[in-house]
């Protein structure tokens, strides 16, 4: 089940899931692991529950998964 109830302001802290999230710490954001810019939890769309990462946007996560496929060479 996807939860919301993060408090106010301050990073939060995620259990990331394949298709949801768990609240371990509540809080406003997220940091993206790519960019470092703060993602407000109402718009938190992407993120990898294998590395248990959170990110900005779709161009984060090719970032991400360009940076892997470049050093599995």
């Amino acid at each position: 089940m996807l939860r919301r109830d993060g408090g106010a302001g301050g990073e939060a802290k995620l259990d990331f899931r394949e298709s949801d999230y768990r609240i371990l710490k509540p809080g406003a954001y997220v940091v993206c692991a790519v960019s470092g810019k703060k993602i407000p939890l109402e718009t938190l769309s992407y993120w990898s529950a294998k590395r248990q990462e959170a990110y900005a946007g779709p161009a984060e996560v090719a970032r991400r998964l360009d940076g892997e496929r470049a050093a599995e060479k």
